[in-house]
C-alpha cells in the first residue's frame, strides 16, 4: 500500500470515528419506534456509515434502513393516532413482553374500556397489499409471517391483562381498493383510515368496565422496550 493511500485511510478511520460516531441522542424508550431506531443506529457503526458515504456496500446497511423504515412508520402511524388520543384513547408505545426479546409497538385502551394490539407495517407503495387465499400479499409476495409477531403479542396481552385485546395491522402503505381486510382473527386497515376504524371497531362491543387505574397496571406489566435482539 502506498503512503498517499495509507494516509487517506487514516484520515477516513478519524473522520469516521470523530464524527459519524456521533449520530445524536439516544431515543427515549417508550416513544413510538424507538426500539426500532436504536437498532438502525447500533447497526450503523461508524464504519458502516463511513462504507455507505462513499458507496460500498456493507452487510449492516440493508437491516439498519428497514429499522429506520419501521421507526418512520410507527411515528407515522402516532402522529394520526394523536387524533383518537384528544378523544380519550390512551397509547402505549414499544412496550417490551416479560418473556424474549420482543416487542408490542404500540397497545391501545379505548374510552369504553377495550383492548386493541397494533402494529404498524411500512410497505412499499411499488405494490399493493392485499389479501387472497388466506394469505396475506405485498403484490406477489406472500408476507403472511409478517403476522406472527401480532398474534403472539395479542395472545401475550390476552393473558397478562387478563382481556380480550383484538390485534390489528396498520398498513403504512397501500391496501388493494383502499379496502380492509380480516385474515385468521386479525383486521387489517390502511393507516390513514385507522382512526374511523378503530371508532367503528370499539362501537360495535358493549363498554367493558376496567379499574381506574388500569393503564397504569398496563404500564406496569408492559414496560418501554430497552431493547436487545430483535
Amino acid at each position: 500500500m502506498s503512503l498517499p493511500m495509507a494516509v487517506a485511510l487514516v484520515c477516513a478511520a478519524i473522520y469516521a470515528w470523530n464524527w459519524l460516531g456521533q449520530p445524536g441522542r439516544r431515543p427515549r424508550p417508550g416513544t413510538p419506534g424507538a426500539s426500532a431506531l436504536a437498532r438502525a443506529r447500533e447497526l450503523r457503526t461508524p464504519l458502516v456509515r463511513l462504507a455507505t458515504a462513499l458507496g460500498i456496500s456493507t452487510r449492516a446497511e440493508k437491516p439498519a434502513g428497514q429499522y429506520e423504515a419501521g421507526a418512520v412508520g410507527e411515528q407515522r402511524v402516532a402522529d394520526i393516532l394523536a387524533e383518537l388520543a384528544e378523544e380519550g384513547w390512551v397509547f402505549l408505545y414499544d412496550r417490551r413482553l416479560p418473556s424474549g426479546w420482543t416487542n408490542i409497538d404500540i397497545l391501545a385502551i379505548s374510552p369504553r374500556g377495550h383492548v386493541y394490539v397494533l402494529d404498524p407495517k411500512k410497505m412499499s407503495l411499488r405494490w399493493p397489499v392485499a389479501v387472497g387465499d388466506g394469505r396475506l400479499w405485498h403484490g406477489s409476495l406472500d408476507v403472511t409471517d409478517r403476522l406472527d409477531g401480532l398474534h403472539r403479542g395479542t395472545r401475550a396481552v390476552r393473558s397478562l391483562l387478563c382481556n380480550q385485546a383484538r390485534p390489528v395491522a396498520i398498513i403504512d402503505g397501500c391496501l388493494a381498493n383502499g379496502r380492509q381486510y380480516r385474515l385468521n382473527g386479525v383486521r387489517i386497515i390502511q393507516a390513514d383510515h385507522v382512526c374511523t376504524a378503530l371508532r367503528r371497531m370499539d362501537a360495535e362491543r358493549l363498554p367493558r368496565q376496567r379499574p381506574a387505574n388500569f393503564t397504569d397496571i398496563a404500564a406496569r406489566v408492559l414496560p418501554p422496550y430497552l431493547g436487545g435482539p430483535r
